[in-house]
């Protein structure tokens, strides 16, 4: 596969490629039809501004995330989009059989050729009953632990090239690897680059071992994103997908036309955080529910510790918060995803965040 594949070119002033994470949030009073609405909006303006990726995350069990099923998603914003790369952020191994995410994925390959990223993740995405309800099993431990096994199990089915021998050999995954011609003529065998995920320093050695890209949660472990991109970058391995590494982080980023709007709108995205943590999963409150709850203590202080790490406000403020950002981690690309009720407000920040870039207008031409 092509390392520009992975390597995005930044756009206007934005000192890196922008891209975009989408939980598909659901609001308290909307349905889950009108958060995947949202959705292909969302990918159509930021493929119309620049942005490089548009990934789907992986979650169960959650009324306000309507993104259980990234590749069925995915196939929805493939019909609507032409240009901007898509992919999962990720798909959770644990949860799947490798021969399914290989059937998943390159069936995706071939509705678009040459802009499906998979994303890999180690974790379940969801709590501990949910996850034995997706895998059949109560060894919940065995899917983290046997992470690199499963990998390499995948690996070889998006590839189609188990060795002789192997109880697989005769098994293969399809669609398979798409047989794409470079200009010189030449076919050879395409499929979706895999992407690490990850929020600790497991995943980002593992990548770097391997020679992978690597993706950081930086959105939900700020904590250790330094730590972990370090780690990548001193585990990296040249390999045939990357000669060097390459790192992206998820960034919690909300643009308002108002500073107020957005501290409103993200302290109901910090309530709705502090139920999911509590076992009280729901719907993402409105801004006037939020201004209406009582606060104990300990919940206003983890509101004001998750929002510190939300880089939200005007867009100015936003862009020189994204360009901090950057700056202290050296990232080689930037991940939005912003959380909000409304998807409105959610189609603005982007909107307002490509006006601060000065990103383009309209599709670039190639």
């Amino acid at each position: 596969m092509a390392e520009d594949e992975i390597r995005g070119t930044a756009q206007g002033t934005a000192p890196v490629p922008l891209s975009v994470l989408d939980l598909v949030t659901v609001g308290a009073g909307r349905t889950a039809s009108d958060a995947l609405r949202t959705s292909v909006a969302i990918a159509k303006l930021t493929e119309s501004r620049g942005f490089h990726r548009y990934w789907i995350a992986e979650h169960h069990s959650m009324p306000g995330v309507a993104s259980s099923s990234p590749a069925v998603i995915l196939a929805h914003l493939a019909a609507h989009t032409t240009r901007i790369r898509l992919g999962s952020g990720g798909v959770m191994l644990p949860n799947h059989a490798p021969l399914v995410i290989a059937e998943q994925f390159g069936t995706l390959e071939a509705m678009a050729p040459g802009r499906v990223d998979l994303g890999l993740g180690r974790a379940p995405g969801t709590d501990g009953a949910t996850a034995a309800a997706l895998r059949r099993s109560d060894r919940l431990n065995e899917g983290a632990d046997d992470f690199p096994q499963q990998l390499a199990e995948l690996t070889r089915f998006l590839d189609d090239d188990f060795p002789d021998g192997h109880p697989y050999r005769r098994i293969h995954a399809v669609p398979g690897p798409v047989q794409a011609t470079s200009p010189g003529g030449v076919q050879s065998p395409h499929r979706p680059p895999i992407w690490l995920l990850g929020s600790s320093g497991f995943s980002a050695q593992l990548a770097g071992s391997l020679g992978l890209p690597f993706a950081f949660a930086h959105h939900f472990s700020a904590q250790n994103t330094v730590p972990a991109l370090d780690l990548y970058r001193e585990s990296f391995r040249p390999s045939a997908v990357l000669d060097e590494p390459y790192a992206l982080i998820g960034v919690s980023a909300l643009a308002t036309d108002d500073e107020k709007e957005a501290r409103r709108q993200v302290r109901a995205a910090a309530l709705n955080m502090i139920r999911l943590r509590t076992g009280r999963p729901g719907l993402v409150p409105t801004p006037e529910e939020a201004e209406a709850y009582e606060f104990s203590p300990m919940e206003e202080e983890f509101a004001n510790s998750w929002n510190a790490n939300v880089i939200h406000g005007t867009a100015d403020e936003v862009r020189s918060g994204l360009d901090e950002l950057h700056k202290r981690t050296g990232a080689d690309e930037l991940m939005l995803t912003g959380n909000a009720h409304s998807g409105d407000i959610r189609l603005r920040s982007y909107e307002l965040v490509a006006d601060a870039y000065g990103l383009p207008t309209a599709p670039a031409v190639s």
